[in-house]
């Protein structure tokens, strides 16, 4: 297992460090969101490295055993005692810094029950056309059912707003029937890296029965369980458009021998009885399940080996300790990758439970 770090000119595409000699390191994606890594260097090999000083137009990619594991846009180094710390950010990260100066994403919109994975790529096309705002990023050509905007009230983007392109891109994916996003890349034809923003619907990620996590071999430390009613709930109420009398109403309830506990799901947005009705009962599988695990770090193993899973895959998890004998779906909303521990190269994965998900074919 060997790792470097590359760092390169955003626009010239020079090459400017073929091995960036970072300390602990820790990097990974995200669900819906850009992903991050840090760093740190001594200030003595740091003089050596001036692309160092010119964040914001610096990209840096993490590369194990020739296969690039992450890649982004340095947006901040500073000075911390004897080491220069590097902050960087995934591709998604560099719209946040755009805006829309043009209106309408120049003639793109406005939109009617438009595709969110249409105005996505629209977005990023249209950030990518002004001159210097290109970095070569990809979007898949996913499609999805969702749609936004109406004939009553159209989705716009207004210049005298100056309306920020990352706000709308999470906007994008807010809502539960939306399509699912995160930051990938890889090196393509004559070792140039392909810097690609992966859609998923109705989702992102699989449900994954070749892998698995359990304490005692490859989940290592603690892992708590928390086991909360707050959220609990074996009745969902969901309401959508109208008022009064004319609110559109679907309930999604079960028994199960527990005391009764709802909840009320306020979707003012769906007009839709079956829309209603499928997010009543997402939200109802969601709400039903006890013991919930947020975090866990493992090591390298062939039960599940680091890089053999992704972003929004579901993973059976077991956890046993003096606490608890806990196991259960959860899915994987995001990872952070450390190269260099005591325990060797761990990763530490933020999980969500799995819920009523549609899912992908493994890939």
């Amino acid at each position: 297992m060997t790792y470097r770090y590359l760092t390169q000119d955003a626009l010239t595409g020079e090459w400017l460090s073929p091995h960036l000699p970072l300390k602990g390191v820790e990097f990974g994606p995200e669900l819906n969101g850009p992903g991050e890594l840090r760093g740190s260097l001594s200030p003595r090999l740091a003089w050596s490295h001036p692309e160092l000083t010119d964040p914001g137009t610096t990209l840096i990619y993490a590369e194990r055993d020739g296969i690039l594991r992450w890649g982004g846009i340095i947006w901040q180094t500073e000075p911390d005692g004897n080491t220069m710390t590097v902050e960087a950010a995934g591709w998604s990260s560099y719209f946040h810094r755009r805006h829309d100066l043009d209106g309408e994403l120049r003639g793109r919109a406005p939109y009617v029950r438009a595709d969110p994975c249409r105005i996505f790529r629209d977005v990023v096309a249209y950030a990518q056309s002004i001159p210097d705002g290109d970095l070569g990023i990809t979007v898949d050509d996913t499609t999805s059912k969702a749609t936004v905007g109406t004939p009553a009230e159209p989705w716009h983007s207004r210049w005298w707003e100056t309306p920020v392109l990352g706000d709308m891109l999470d906007d994008l994916v807010k809502p539960a029937d939306s399509p699912d996003y995160t930051c990938t890349t890889w090196w393509g034809t004559e070792r140039r890296p392909i810097r690609r923003i992966r859609l998923g619907y109705p989702r992102l990620g699989s449900r994954r029965r070749d892998i698995a996590f359990s304490t005692g071999v490859n989940i290592i430390g603690s892992t708590p369980v928390t086991y909360s009613a707050d959220e609990y709930a074996q009745v969902v109420v969901a309401t959508g458009t109208g008022e009064g009398r004319a609110q559109h109403r679907a309930i999604d309830a079960v028994r199960n021998e527990r005391l009764r506990l709802e909840y009320v799901l306020n979707v003012p947005d769906v007009r839709g009885a079956d829309v209603l009705a499928q997010r009543a009962k997402r939200e109802r599988a969601w709400r039903q399940s006890l013991g919930h695990v947020e975090e866990i770090t493992v090591r390298n193993h062939p039960a599940a080996p680091i890089g053999s899973w992704q972003v929004g895959d579901d993973v059976r998890v077991a956890v046993r300790d003096q606490w608890t004998n806990w196991s259960g779906w959860c899915r994987i909303t995001g990872y952070t990758i450390r190269p260099d521990t005591d325990d060797g190269e761990t990763a530490t994965l933020q999980l969500e439970p799995a819920g009523a998900h549609q899912y992908a074919t493994v890939v």
